[in-house]
């Protein structure tokens, strides 16, 4: 019993740093309809920007952790400027927003290796190597401040869409993009608002995995965990991809201590399978018709 509890631990602890990733997955395809595989760029440039302004500045932590996902979040508001505007100004359609995402994806990663450098980087140790013992199962010092900070984000993220004036023209848009810009909302703007927020998003994620495994330019493939999370959730839906997500974390850690490491993206995938029979649009998923 002792086992399944530190399992269950561990799973949500993963599934949390998902969820960071998968809400950003879901505002941006809520409003344009399509997955923005440019979404673990941000994450790495998270993961890349804290560790080189702790190691090599002389910022404290409390200012570069900051700094670091804020220009995640800006990096992202810039791509949706250069990459997306564009296509969507001339009525582009789905296809080409998702070609011009993995153009985006892969001028990242080998614009990091050939600027930065393939190497691994480890963080400097921010917090000590503590755990504390609870009903015979441990739980880690890192572990605790992660889920937290991912509670805080994701909190103030849904007090933001939910209770503020932007917030309630993210979900105009999020329901009809073009009607919402006939009704006077910016629509330039809230897209601005909405990458800003899922690039901060990812970028916090990189942090928290630079903080507990290390820095390496593919390292933002690990948004693809996140994009399945958010398809088992519901693309579109903000409390399906956090669902989705933890359920996702619990699934790969049991797999992993229960059967075997090698089975665990196997099991899955099958998982998401069998969900995607019941339910096509997801556990939490609602149907819409295509964007045209």
């Amino acid at each position: 019993m002792a086992r399944l509890a530190q399992q269950t631990v561990n799973g949500l602890s993963i599934g949390s740093i998902y969820a960071l990733v998968a809400v950003g997955y879901s505002l941006i395809y809520s409003i344009l309809q399509f997955s923005n595989f440019a979404h673990g760029s941000f994450l790495a440039a998270g993961a890349y920007s804290g560790f080189f302004l702790l190691t090599m500045t002389s910022l404290p932590v409390y200012v570069s952790i900051p700094l670091a996902f804020a220009f995640s979040g800006i990096m992202a508001a810039i791509v949706e400027r250069l990459a997306y505007r564009p296509i969507r100004a001339r009525g582009g359609r789905t296809l080409y927003f998702i070609i011009a995402s993995m153009g985006v994806s892969i001028f990242c990663e080998h614009f990091t290796i050939a600027g930065i450098g393939a190497q691994y980087r480890t963080y400097p140790t921010l917090l000590p190597y503590r755990s504390f013992e609870v009903g015979g199962f441990s739980i880690g010092i890192l572990d605790i401040v992660s889920a937290v900070v991912a509670i805080i984000s994701l909190a103030g993220l849904q007090y933001f869409i939910t209770r503020t004036k932007t917030g309630t023209a993210i979900r105009a848009a999020a329901f009809d993009l073009q009607i919402a810009g006939v009704m006077g909302i910016n629509v330039d703007r809230i897209l601005t608002v909405v990458f800003l927020f899922a690039g901060t998003l990812a970028g916090i994620a990189g942090i928290i995995l630079g903080i507990k495994y290390t820095v390496y330019p593919q390292i933002g493939y690990l948004t693809t965990k996140a994009f399945v999370g958010a398809v088992f959730g519901g693309l579109g839906s903000m409390p399906g991809a956090i669902v989705g997500s933890l359920l996702l974390g619990l699934i790969e850690t049991y797999t992993a201590a229960f059967i075997s490491s090698t089975m665990r993206d196997l099991v899955v995938f099958v998982a998401l399978i069998l969900v995607l029979l019941v339910r096509p649009n997801g556990l939490m998923g609602v149907y819409t018709e295509e964007k045209v």
